[in-house]
């Protein structure tokens, strides 16, 4: 099949200048690179809120050699962002420079070892098919990922978590691309993880973890994933165009009680409102910009800390050009 015009395989070795907001990306000489690059692209349709402007560059590598190979021709000149599903971000409205990296279908693979209940993944696998193929083995300890919107790369470096477990609880170690091109094994400990949060450093992309889990009963394993399904849909805006929990926990306190006592419930900014399902939650209602999410967010912050005098920190990430 012939492929667009704006997309191009690397056998060639070189792809050509392009125009970009910002700038003209200067041509990427990519011998031997097997993936495939789309310049000024649209990221939008790849992020939960639907919004947001263009990457610079997207790169979606053939496997991990790809991705190494791809890095290294870099050399460092332009940023690199890892994207995975999109969850918990806002692309700003004039876009990403550099490189925005993709994983998709070969770093997807999840895996179990029977014996020692280890369970390996790809960095682009959903949390669900990384707790349901666990289910499936009868492995017990990883249905809290059933509750996470996001890849396993994403919440690895993020240590997310849900329902009273995180990340960190049960990380062993994780395979990472440095933007040199260098891949690195991690262990848990090198990570120096805190509340939604590791020491990787930007340009960083996990491209396989191993978790560690425990003898379970697919039956019991499984009607946790749905008591956790269920929680999440009876009480969060799943449904809708929105991006996870925006702001951190503070210590001792709840980020959406907060936000309810300082009458944001359903505050609205251009086409984006506080969820009023859950206060923690922005969404796009009415074709939002980034900017409304964003300012949206920011007024959000104001008033709770005019009401509390607590300062909430984001927790979803804010990436590119305002």
């Amino acid at each position: 099949m012939e492929q667009p015009d704006d997309v191009w395989n690397f056998d060639s070795g070189m792809a050509p200048d392009c125009e970009v907001e910002g700038g003209v990306a200067a041509p990427l000489e990519m011998d031997g690179v097997r993936g495939t690059l789309k310049p000024d692209a649209p990221l939008a349709k790849l992020v939960w809120f639907k919004s947001g402007g263009r990457a610079d560059w997207l790169f979606e590598p053939a496997d991990v050699d790809d991705l190494r190979l791809f890095l290294e021709r870099l050399d460092g000149d332009l940023p690199v962002m890892a994207l995975g599903l999109g969850s918990n971000v806002i692309i700003r409205d004039g876009g990403v420079p550099g490189v925005v990296v993709k994983l998709g279908k070969p770093f997807a693979n999840v895996s179990v070892d029977d014996e020692s209940c280890v369970v390996e993944c790809g960095g682009g696998a959903h949390g669900i098919l990384v707790a349901s193929t666990a289910r499936d083995n009868g492995v017990a300890g990883l249905e809290f990922m059933r509750g996470i919107p996001g890849t396993v790369g994403g919440f690895v470096r993020m240590n997310g978590g849900a329902y009273g477990r995180e990340v960190s609880d049960v990380l062993i170690d994780c395979d990472v691309v440095m933007p040199s091109g260098e891949c690195h094994t991690l262990p848990v400990a090198d990570m120096q993880y805190s509340y939604r949060h590791s020491a990787l450093p930007p340009g960083a992309v996990v491209v396989a973890a191993r978790f560690q889990g425990q003898p379970g009963d697919p039956e019991i394993v499984g009607a946790k994933m749905d008591e956790i399904a269920e929680a999440r849909e009876n009480s969060q805006p799943v449904r809708t165009k929105t991006g996870g929990s925006t702001f951190k926990n503070p210590p001792g306190r709840k980020a959406w009680e907060l936000v309810d006592a300082a009458g944001c419930r359903g505050l609205r900014q251009g086409g984006a409102q506080v969820s009023e399902k859950h206060t923690n939650f922005l969404i796009n209602v009415d074709n939002a910009t980034s900017s409304d999410i964003e300012g949206l967010g920011e007024e959000v912050r104001r008033r709770v800390y005019e009401n509390s005098g607590v300062e909430l920190e984001w927790e979803i990430e804010r990436v590119g050009r305002p």
